[in-house]
């Protein structure tokens, strides 16, 4: 990598600016380190020997003043005064200061033995723990015998062990002469363990203590070798010296090592020295391991402190400026497509932002300077371009898909052959209606189309509900469902269809039955209605029989379907109920279909709490036993007795009723002039005539002024929307009914409508089954008072709405351009969403479509198909266009 001139010397500033105050920062700490090191160490063993120094000193204290409160005890006095007595009484005092001797050594377990010197030095009563014998002499007895002092202590080292004794002179007192006279001598001999306790603790490793006496000779000591040699004149003045200055000092301690020692004493009682060394290498290892680290993170820090500093400047500051340098440099060329990353909020990458938005401003002013020079034609042709490179990555990803998974290469092979057989048929009628318009079989034509329209939906819709299932994202509702009025409509269906094949159809009842059941109708009725329909596919001659069943104990429904046709052999019973299959190809070809029916009727039938179960032999026919929940869950219902039917009457939808005026007021919330029309003119087959409002705040207002019936309300509008402006009639205590109008018909859309406070929704394109049955639920409008639907779409009325709404369709697309343009992405999804309403409505379904295509994409406004999704729409008016204007000249 190329190493700017700004870097090298942004890095000749950075370096001396960190190492000179880290080197101050070393050397102060190295200091400090080695300073605080000494201190501590003379700290600790200045505590340490001033501990050890007072445990002795109290220890020696306690049994002195034992000795001394010992020599003045009555039992004591009264035997010193028995030499006049009897033996008899002299021997009982002898025994009673025994017991004193005793109780002292019990009281006081170091103390040994306990001995009475007379003047002369011999002993006139002697105790001891250890049941030995009065020693014959103390190599102190001529010392105490010629010192004046009343009290002595001594520390004798043997091969047993420094022993220490403590001597304390008795007296009586001379009445006669009226003053002290001396008695004897009172000798205690104790076992010095908390003096060697003492000596063995050490406030660090290797340390050696002593107690020396004072002249020289070692009484005690951690290294037990030592106990019992001598120390040399000098080294005593030296050590003298040191316990009178009270410090921590090097001396070389001949007589034990010629190693240099740090040295610190304390004299005691009786001209002994309590001495604690250390070597000097040891005492100071830790410190100088300290300084070895302090002094290798310093030099670290040194030299890769300025270097993270750079990297850290030269990412931050350094490598955008060279970006943001080689990016100018790349438009100064002529590359406008360079786009610089923003996603900093620093000041950088509000640098970066600009400098995008000022190439944006330029790539745009030069893209609109080029449009004004290029010909129609040319831009035709580059989108042309474009859409068959799109069409060309689309087939290439259908090859690999299809190389990818031979499975659903055969689903592919048998849907398109499903789909291309209605298609043949739309696309081929359709055509001839644009030729011969007014053809006497043209009402034929059109009937043809819609029952292949409805075909293609139903494979569409199988192929959407397998999606689902797949996604565990299919939702079931819980109602209750009347369970008469449900196999009518079934047999409704199927009894046709098996007529028409010349096949017998019945039904049986397993009586008794509830009446009811708490399910989801729509799905139930799929389940019956495919497995029947594959019954009479399959079926050749004989029939279809239907047998409805209660199980109480699980509180299940059982219906079974049993057929006569072709059956399943053991492999094809394998593969009933898997996706993209049927029994073998020549059942595809036999008799088409897309192998999901049964695949989606056992996913669904298990999303109602229950199954699908098959038994066939092949040739004799197939039995099917759906099981669903009733789902009571306490619920009352009743049971049937007996059967009360009625067989459903049909309407002929060739029949135009009379136009009948009805008494209700209704008012149509919708911005869209051509859905007001359009919505205007469906109603009027009802001799209803809506009043208008053309946002939610005036569908509020005119609400709350006038007294309205029923209220259809589109739930996307300008100024207020129709949720919001539910919401607020609800508060405002309209209790009417309220129907949501939306081209968004997922069910958490439909759940927000209901939750905003709408009694039932409908989606766009508007269906018109649906537009009347819910007239008829919340109008009371009969079904007898229907008019025909297809009648009314063939009127002048509805053609010159459906006119004046393709005339306005050049203005969309504008529009439609403009807004991406403009970038303007929350416009132009609102845009997309009234034109996916308004077309679906006239039945321009691929202009519906690729507008809640566009309208899905919008929703993030991150993605990159915008361009696509647009395109896909405006090629989609401008085919309307094309085929509006071929039929007009035609």
């Amino acid at each position: 990598m190329k190493t700017s001139k700004l870097s090298i010397r942004l890095l000749w500033y950075i370096t001396p600016l960190v190492i000179l105050p880290l080197l101050f920062l070393g050397g102060f700490t190295l200091t400090n380190v080695t300073s605080s090191t000494q201190q501590q160490a003379k700290l600790i063993v200045s505590r340490f020997v001033e501990q050890q120094q007072q445990k002795m000193f109290n220890y020696i204290e306690i049994y002195q003043s034992t000795t001394k409160l010992l020599s003045t005890s009555p039992v004591l006095s009264d035997f010193l005064n028995s030499s006049h007595l009897e033996r008899m009484e002299k021997t009982k005092r002898l025994g009673a200061l025994m017991d004193v001797f005793a109780s002292y050594s019990e009281a006081y377990p170091d103390i040994i033995s306990i001995n009475l010197l007379a003047p002369s030095g011999q002993s006139a009563a002697f105790y001891s723990s250890n049941l030995g014998e009065a020693p014959h002499a103390y190599p102190f007895a001529k010392q105490i015998l010629q010192s004046n002092l009343r009290q002595h202590q001594f520390m004798v080292a043997s091969s047993a062990g420094t022993q220490l004794y403590f001597v304390q002179q008795v007296y009586g007192v001379d009445y006669e002469l009226k003053q002290p006279r001396q008695q004897g001598y009172i000798v205690v001999q104790v076992s010095p363990t908390l003096l060697s306790t003492s000596i063995l603790e050490a406030p660090y490793d290797n340390t050696l203590n002593l107690l020396v006496g004072i002249d020289g000779e070692i009484l005690f000591s951690s290294d037990t070798h030592l106990i019992g040699s001598y120390l040399s004149a000098t080294e005593i003045n030296e050590i003298s010296n040191i316990a009178d200055l009270g410090r921590l000092d090097s001396m070389q301690i001949s007589s034990i090592d010629n190693s240099e020692r740090m040295t610190y004493s304390a004299q005691l009682s009786g001209g002994y020295f309590y001495i604690s060394t250390i070597p000097k290498s040891l005492l100071y290892r830790s410190g100088k391991t300290i300084s070895l680290i302090t002094a290798l993170i310093v030099i670290l820090s040194v030299v890769t402190l300025p270097i993270l500093i750079f990297i850290v400047v030269r990412n931050l500051l350094l490598n955008p400026i060279e970006l943001l340098g080689e990016a100018s440099h790349r438009v100064g060329d002529g590359d406008l497509m360079v786009a610089l990353p923003e996603h900093n909020s620093d000041e950088v990458g509000i640098l970066f932002k600009d400098f995008n938005h000022m190439i944006y401003q330029i790539r745009t002013f030069q893209r609109e300077l080029e449009d004004y020079k290029e010909h129609l034609e040319e831009k035709v042709e580059n989108r042309t371009k474009e859409l068959e490179k799109t069409n060309s990555k689309l087939e290439a990803a259908i090859i690999e898909a299809e190389q990818a998974n031979q499975l659903k290469s055969r689903f592919l092979a048998n849907m398109s052959h499903e789909i291309r057989t209605p298609l043949t048929a739309i696309m081929g009628f359709t055509e001839q209606l644009i030729q011969h318009p007014n053809s006497p079989t043209a009402k034929q034509h059109l009937n043809t189309i819609l029952r292949n329209s409805k075909h293609l939906l139903e494979l569409i819709n199988n192929i959407l509900d397998l999606s689902k299932i797949e996604a565990e994202k299919l939702d079931v509702e819980e109602s209750e469902v009347q369970l008469m009025p449900l196999i009518s409509d079934v047999e409704s269906i199927i009894e046709p269809m098996t007529n028409e094949k010349l096949l017998s159809f019945s039904t049986e009842f397993a009586l008794p039955l509830p009446d009811k059941l708490y399910t989801d109708i729509t799905r139930l009725k799929q389940i019956l209605l495919n497995i029947a329909t594959n019954a009479v596919k399959f079926t050749e001659y004989g029939g279809v029989h239907l047998k409805v069943e209660f199980e109480p104990t699980a509180e299940k429904f059982i219906f079974s379907i049993r057929d006569t046709g072709i059956g399943m052999s053991r492999s094809e019973l394998e593969r009933a109920f898997k996706p993209f299959e049927q029994a073998d190809t020549t059942t595809t070809r036999r008799f088409g279909g897309t192998g999901l029916g049964l695949c989606i009727s056992k996913n669904l039938a298990q999303l109602l709490g229950g199954d699908v179960r098959v038994r066939s032999q092949q040739g004799s026919g197939s039995l099917f036993a759906i099981e669903v929940a009733g789902n009571f869950h306490g619920r009352s219902y009743d049971w049937l007795d007996a059967l009360e039917r009625t067989q459903p009457q049909e309407l002929d939808k060739t029949q135009v009723a009379a136009v009948k005026e009805i008494d209700a007021k209704v008012l149509v919330a919708e911005d869209n002039p051509d859905n007001q029309e359009l919505i205007t003119l469906l109603l009027s087959n009802w001799g209803i005539i809506p009043d208008i409002a053309s946002n939610g705040a005036e569908a509020v207002e005119m609400a709350l002024v006038e007294d309205y019936q029923l209220i259809l309300m589109d739930m996307q509008m300008p100024v207020m929307g129709g949720e919001e402006a539910t919401q607020m009639l609800r508060h405002a205590a309209y209790d009417g009914p309220i129907i949501a109008l939306t081209a968004n018909v997922m069910k958490h859309d439909i759940d927000n409508h209901v939750e905003a406070g709408c009694d039932a929704t409908l989606g766009k394109p508007i269906d018109k089954d649906q537009l009347g049955k819910l007239l008829i639920q919340y109008l009371e409008i009969q079904n007898d008072k229907a008019s025909s639907w297809d009648a009314l779409l063939q009127t002048e009325k509805f053609l010159q709405i459906s006119r004046n709404y393709v005339e306005k369709l050049p203005a969309q697309l504008t529009e439609l351009q403009a807004l991406y343009d403009e970038h303007e992405w929350e416009s132009l999804r609102a845009l997309a969403h009234s034109i996916k309403g308004s077309a679906g409505c006239f039945g321009f379904m691929n202009i519906h479509e690729a507008a809640g295509e566009l309208e899905s994409s919008l929703k993030n406004v991150k993605s990159g198909d915008h361009h696509y999704y647009l395109l896909k729409l405006t090629e989609a008016i401008r085919y309307t266009l094309l085929m509006d204007k071929a039929t007009s000249n035609g």
